[in-house]
């Protein structure tokens, strides 16, 4: 599968886009007033320790505490391995006031701080190297059995020269010799031994080690991932001139597929990537077939529809229902990706009676999600038809990095109708003109609101004022929301 990748650099923002075969499949943004966190190491302090969720809060120096799960501790102190697993107790791993070297593993969500762990892992071009372990494992999208041998074989016998350690062999180790493998390990301890001396010295809550910026990293993580990148494109200069320095150090067979982008026309303007970026904000998908999914993405999960809309088929009902949900399967898949969809994920196929159907839809679901580098778990069809799926989630999702919540619906995606708002303040009069002596009332609302007072409701506020004997007035309050109102006692 070929890849380009256009990379729009401005002063306050980075945003990268990864194109296969002519289609947008992800997005990558950076922006100066809220960096990326995965993957800095801090010096922490825990805070407090939460027996009862198994898990400490660990100050490190951000505005929210991070989180740390018992599942996530792995070393507290001397490089001795104590948890990872689970059922551990916390109050065993870790108490209150301790010092931890923790690494970053998601960014904060929402209201949720950053998510920690102590397995600390630092990456190169080829390897990971994790001082806590002595294991030395292997990407599994590297496939020839024979090649992972050699790999493993190399690096364990590379490692023995340095103190006891574990790596990680990644996907664009596959087929590079032993000096490439050599000056990653060597690099990687030299690192490892600056964030050891950094650590003795610095205060509590300081960063002591932070990763790549999201240019850099693209470059070091996303190229070389199994894809065969055609182009890699600039719009700046500067920044061209920085990543081919850094690729002719690192990455030198990449150095002649990158290019400084000078054109007019916006670089994300090839193969209409701001017009995918603004569709992918829509709850509303189309398929081609005619169908759409519905997409609605709120705290605890994700939900997707899958409709049949206009597509009518040529054979029978169940034929039509079959086909649309095998397309829903590819752009479902997308759209997890290029919105950076995770969590728990709720996936409604439209009801299929023939068990060989569900099967052939589930293993379409299951083979477009090898295609997502991030990590996905996928249930059978439940009775309902509803399919369960779990994404791993890192950053946040497209939506939340672009848009925030709705300052008149406050996040609900509906408001109150205009007649609501009208009963609603007619109770409020009836309420007020018992409780207290006055001449007259003002109702100030907005336009819509005291339209429908003065056309349609028109009737029954007469009848209200000869109920209550005190005379209502209505005013309009342009900066009003459609629910706003207030009763003024005149």
């Amino acid at each position: 599968m070929s890849e380009e990748i256009l990379i729009n650099v401005t002063p306050r923002e980075t945003r990268i886009a990864m194109v296969e075969n002519g289609v947008l499949t992800e997005v990558f943004l950076e922006r100066a007033s809220r960096l990326g966190l995965v993957g800095n190491i801090y010096k922490g302090k825990v805070s407090r320790v939460l027996p009862g969720m198994q898990a400490a809060f660990v100050d490190i120096g951000l505005q929210r505490t991070a989180f740390l799960h018992a599942s996530d501790i792995h070393t507290v102190e001397n490089g001795t391995e104590l948890g990872g697993r689970q059922t551990d107790d916390i109050t065993k791993l870790v108490h209150q006031g301790q010092t931890l070297l923790v690494q970053v593993i998601k960014d904060p969500l929402g209201t949720k701080g950053a998510r920690l762990s102590t397995q600390l892992s630092i990456a190169a071009r080829f390897l990971v190297f994790m001082p806590s372990t002595e294991h030395v494992g292997i990407s599994q999208k590297i496939e020839n059995e024979a090649e992972r041998q050699r790999l493993k074989d190399l690096v364990t016998q590379l490692a023995t020269e340095y103190e006891p350690s574990g790596y990680i062999i990644r996907t664009v180790a596959e087929g590079v010799g032993e000096h490439e493998l050599e000056a990653d390990i060597r690099f990687l301890h030299k690192l490892w031994g600056e964030i050891q001396e950094r650590s003795q010295s610095e205060a509590e809550g300081t960063l002591i080690y932070e990763d790549l910026r999201l240019l850099m990293r693209t470059m070091r993580d996303q190229v070389g991932s199994g894809l065969d990148v055609e182009k890699i494109r600039i719009d700046s200069r500067t920044n061209f001139d920085k990543v081919i320095k850094f690729a002719n150090k690192f990455i030198p067979e990449l150095a002649n597929k990158i290019e400084y982008y000078p054109g007019e026309r916006p670089i994300f303007d090839l193969y209409n990537v701001e017009d995918e970026i603004q569709k992918a904000l829509e709850r509303k998908v189309e398929l081609k077939s005619g169908g759409y999914l519905i997409i609605d993405q709120t705290e605890a999960m994700t939900t997707i529809d899958v409709n049949t809309g206009g597509f009518v088929g040529h054979r029978n009902l169940e034929e039509t229902i079959f086909k649309t949900n095998l397309e829903a399967t590819q752009s479902i898949v997308h759209q997890l990706r290029l919105r950076n969809l995770g969590g728990i994920i709720i996936i409604d196929f439209i009801d299929m009676l023939t068990s060989d159907h569900k099967n052939q839809v589930l293993s379409a679901l299951e083979k477009a999600i090898e295609q997502d580098s991030s990590k996905c778990y996928i249930s059978q069809v439940s009775e309902l038809g509803l399919v369960e799926m779990t994404r791993k989630r890192t950053r946040e999702s497209l939506e939340h990095i672009l848009c925030e919540s709705c300052p008149t619906c406050s996040g609900r995606g509906s408001l109150k109708t205009a007649e609501t708002v009208c009963y609603e303040i007619f109770r409020e009069l009836i309420r007020e003109s018992r409780q207290y002596n006055v001449n007259q009332f003002l109702v100030l609302a907005s336009q819509e609101v005291v339209d429908l007072f003065l056309d349609e409701e028109s009737t029954t506020v007469a009848e209200l004022e000869e109920f209550i004997q005190i005379p209502i007035k209505f005013q309009v309050e342009s900066m009003y929301t459609q629910e706003q109102f207030d009763v003024v006692l005149v």
